[in-house]
């Protein structure tokens, strides 16, 4: 149509995603969002919605986006348990490590942010943190882990996942990171070799 200004949903999307991931919702304003994705205030509002589902849609989109490459990570789990945990923490590194990605994580700046956000935001991300353990906890199961053990190995594997996250934006080096994944290894190394 003339005069109707044309746009990459995608593109748009992802810039959104990345100033909420950078600043967080509640220091991205809708001027920084403007900036971020090239569209005026009123182009968002009737292209892409208000603040809050604006931000749902990015939340969406890294969750599907991480979620399936630890899904990848994690399909070997019932063969080779341990480097399927381990493909596991590397997709966080490799994203942390990623130059043109903010640190931390999107899910875990949120979940920390729940007091101040919507109820629909806050949901979301519980939902998506509960998908984490859930899917982690199908991978320890299917490596035969005892039931209890794989439950708590997901809480735990979970855990550690989110805080890699909280540590880069606070500065932590690789070093520290991996250390930290380490143990956690360690640890579920000695539950696969005492199962029966």
């Amino acid at each position: 149509m003339a005069g109707k200004k044309q746009f990459d949903v995608d593109i748009v999307l992802e810039a959104a995603m990345i100033q909420f991931w950078r600043a967080g919702y509640a220091d991205t304003s809708l001027d920084d969002l403007s900036r971020a994705t090239g569209l005026n205030r009123s182009s968002i509002y009737s292209s892409l919605g208000d603040k809050d589902s604006l931000y749902l849609r990015c939340l969406d989109r890294y969750a599907t986006r991480y979620g399936g490459r630890y899904d990848q990570a994690l399909a070997s789990a019932a063969e080779e348990p341990l480097r399927a945990i381990q493909e596991f923490f590397e997709v966080t590194l490799q994203r942390i490590a990623d130059p043109d990605l903010p640190d931390g994580c999107l899910v875990a700046q949120t979940a920390m942010a729940i007091p101040v956000l919507s109820p629909d935001i806050a949901a979301r991300a519980i939902e998506a943190l509960g998908l984490q353990r859930a899917r982690l906890r199908t991978a320890l199961n299917s490596a035969k882990l005892a039931e209890g053990d794989a439950d708590d190995f997901a809480v735990h594997i979970a855990a550690v996942n989110q805080s890699l996250a909280v540590m880069s934006r606070a500065g932590a080096k690789q070093e520290q990171l991996r250390t930290t994944i380490d143990i956690s290894m360690s640890a579920l190394s000695q539950a696969l070799h005492a199962r029966s």
